[in-house]
C-alpha cells in the first residue's frame, strides 16, 4: 500500500507539472500582422515577467470597406469572452487613434470582422463589417474614454461591455453576425494618420473560453489559471495554469508560498511560479477548497470528505502529516483562523436549523459552539487579525451582502447593500480593507456557481466605497478562503477557461 501511495503521489506531480508554455514572444497570441498598406512597419513585444503587451503600429483608419493597422492575433474556435485593460503611450495626437479587441474572418485588409474600440479622444464602440468590401457600421457606447474592455462571443452574437478602474462593466452593445466557427482574435493598434506611429500598452488580458450551456455546473475539461494580483494597481499576472481543476489559494505567512486543492489534496507552490508539490496529509486525500494556514504560520485547517462520511474539520502541521480531528460532526467546512491561531470558525449543517449556520471551536476540538441562527444562509467566516470581528456573508436581507459580528456572534451589521450577491469577505493582515467576490444578481442568494462572470472587489473594512479590482470568470473556487500577501498588498485568486 506505500509503494501504491508513493505512485499515486508521483503521478498527481506529474499531473500538476507546469503548462504554462514557455515564454513565447507574443505571449498567448500566435503571430502579428500588418493589415492593409500600412506606411510604417508595426510591431508587438512581450514582457512574461509583468504580462503586459506593447504594441505599436501605423494605419490610415479601421473604417469604410477597407482598413490599416497591426494586429496581433490568434486563430480560435467556438465561444470565447476577451478582457484587457489598455493605455494609449507615445506623443501621437490624433484623436481618433484607436485600439480594442478585433474579431475578423480573414487578414485581408476588407475582410468582415467585430471589433471592441476604444479612441484617443475617448470616443468607444463596438464595430462591425458585415461582407467582404462593406462599409464599417458601429453602436457608440455612453460611456467615454474605459480602459477597459470585454468583447464576447456566444454563438453569432457579440456583445462588447467596458469599464473605467474601478468599476462594474457597462454593456455597450450587441451584434449578430456569421463570422465562421473559426475566426481571427486579437488585439490591435491604428495610429489613425498613415505617416505617425501610435503604441498601446495592454495589461491583464485574458481569453476565456465558458463551459457549454449544457455543463454549466460542471468542471469536465477545465483549465485552471493561478493569478496574483496588486491590489494598488490592479494589475495581474499569471504564475501558473494547468488542464485540471484547481482552487482556493492562501498565502503562506512564514513564507513564499502559495497552498492550494485539487482531486482531493493540497498542492504548494511558489508565489513566483514552478513546479507545485504535494503536501502530505496521510489519510485525508478527500479535501475540498475549505482550507487556510494559521496567522502564526504553524497549522494548516481542512475539510474533509472521508468515505462515507460527509466534511468534516481537522488541523495538521504546516509541513504535513497526519490531520486531526477537530469537529466530530459533520457536515463541516472550515474558513477563519482568529488572531491568535487558537479557534477556528467554520460552516456547519446540523439538525438545530434547515440552514447551514457558523460556529466555533477551539484548535484542539472539543465543544462547538453556533454564533449564528438567522433564517437563511450565513457561510464564509473570517477573522479581522485585531480580533474584534469575524466577517460572513449572510442572505438574510434578501440578497447575499457582506455583513460582520463579535466573534460571539453579538451585534451582527450589514456592511454591503447592492444589487449583486457577495461571497467571502477576507480582511486584510493589516486591518484595512476587505477583499470579496461579487456574482451578478441573476445568481440565486444562497448559490455560489462556477462558470460564471464574476468580480473581485475591494471595500474598507468598517464598510464605505466599493472599488472593482477584477472581472474575470470563475465563480467556485477563486476566492473562497483568505489569500492575502501578508504585507497586505497583494491577493491571490483562480479564474478558469475550458
Amino acid at each position: 500500500m506505500k509503494i501504491l501511495s508513493i505512485i499515486i503521489t508521483i503521478i498527481m506531480i506529474i499531473s500538476h507539472t507546469n503548462t504554462m508554455s514557455q515564454d513565447s514572444i507574443f505571449g498567448i497570441f500566435e503571430e502579428q500582422s500588418d493589415i492593409g498598406d500600412v506606411k510604417i512597419e508595426g510591431s508587438t513585444s512581450y514582457d512574461p515577467t509583468t504580462d503586459e503587451y506593447l504594441l505599436g503600429g501605423s494605419g490610415s483608419n479601421i473604417w469604410f470597406n477597407q482598413d490599416e493597422f497591426h494586429y496581433l492575433w490568434k486563430s480560435i474556435e467556438g465561444d470565447f469572452i476577451l478582457y484587457a485593460e489598455l493605455t494609449f503611450t507615445g506623443d501621437n495626437t490624433e484623436p481618433h487613434r484607436k485600439g480594442g479587441w478585433m474579431i475578423r474572418q480573414s487578414l485581408a485588409n476588407n475582410a468582415p470582422y467585430v471589433d471592441a474600440t476604444v479612441h484617443g479622444d475617448g470616443l468607444t464602440s463596438l464595430q462591425y463589417r458585415e461582407k467582404i468590401n462593406g462599409e464599417t457600421a458601429e453602436v457608440l457606447a455612453e460611456i467615454s474614454g474605459p480602459q477597459i474592455i470585454q468583447l464576447e462571443r456566444k454563438g453569432n452574437r457579440y456583445t462588447m461591455s467596458a469599464a473605467k478602474p474601478g468599476n462594474p462593466l457597462e454593456i455597450v452593445g450587441a451584434h449578430e453576425q456569421e463570422l465562421g466557427s473559426s475566426v481571427y482574435v486579437g488585439l490591435f493598434v491604428c495610429a489613425h494618420n498613415e505617416s505617425a506611429f501610435q503604441q498601446i500598452i495592454y495589461h491583464n488580458v485574458r481569453i476565456s473560453v465558458p463551459a457549454l450551456e449544457s455543463k454549466a455546473n460542471s468542471r469536465n475539461g477545465v483549465s485552471s489559471r493561478l493569478e496574483i494580483m496588486d491590489v494598488n494597481s490592479m494589475k495581474r499576472r499569471l504564475i501558473y495554469q494547468n488542464d485540471s481543476l484547481f482552487e482556493a489559494p492562501n498565502w503562506s505567512a512564514t513564507e513564499p508560498m502559495l497552498i492550494y486543492n485539487s482531486n482531493g489534496r493540497l498542492f504548494k507552490i511558489p508565489v513566483s511560479g514552478g513546479t507545485p508539490k504535494v503536501i502530505d496529509t496521510d489519510f485525508a486525500v478527500g479535501l475540498n477548497n475549505d482550507h487556510g494556514i494559521s496567522p502564526d504560520g504553524k497549522w494548516i485547517a481542512i475539510s474533509n470528505h472521508e468515505q462515507g462520511k460527509p466534511s468534516r474539520v481537522y488541523v495538521l502541521p504546516y509541513t504535513g502529516g497526519k490531520p486531526k480531528l477537530v469537529t466530530e460532526n459533520g457536515p463541516s467546512y472550515w474558513h477563519g483562523w482568529s488572531a491568535d491561531s487558537k479557534t477556528l470558525a467554520f460552516v456547519a449543517g446540523r439538525e438545530v436549523s434547515k440552514f447551514y449556520d457558523i460556529y466555533t471551536i477551539k484548535r484542539k476540538g472539543g465543544k462547538e459552539t453556533r454564533i449564528t441562527d438567522a433564517e437563511c444562509l450565513d457561510d464564509g467566516p473570517d477573522y479581522s487579525l485585531d480580533g474584534k470581528y469575524i466577517y460572513f456573508n449572510s442572505c438574510r436581507s434578501g440578497t447575499m451582502q457582506i455583513w460582520r459580528m463579535k466573534t460571539d456572534g453579538s451585534d451582527p451589521e450589514q456592511l454591503t447593500f447592492d444589487d449583486y450577491q457577495d461571497w467571502f469577505p477576507h480582511p486584510s493582515p493589516d486591518g484595512k480593507w476587505l477583499v470579496f467576490i461579487s456574482y451578478l444578481n441573476e445568481v440565486a442568494a444562497g448559490d455560489h456557481p462556477p462558470n460564471k462572470h464574476v468580480m473581485l472587489r475591494l471595500m474598507p473594512v468598517d464598510g464605505g466605497d466599493i472599488k472593482v479590482i477584477a472581472h474575470l470568470y470563475g465563480g467556485q473556487g477563486t476566492l473562497n478562503v483568505p489569500s492575502w500577501s501578508p504585507d497586505s498588498k497583494e491577493i491571490a485568486f483562480v479564474s478558469y477557461t475550458y
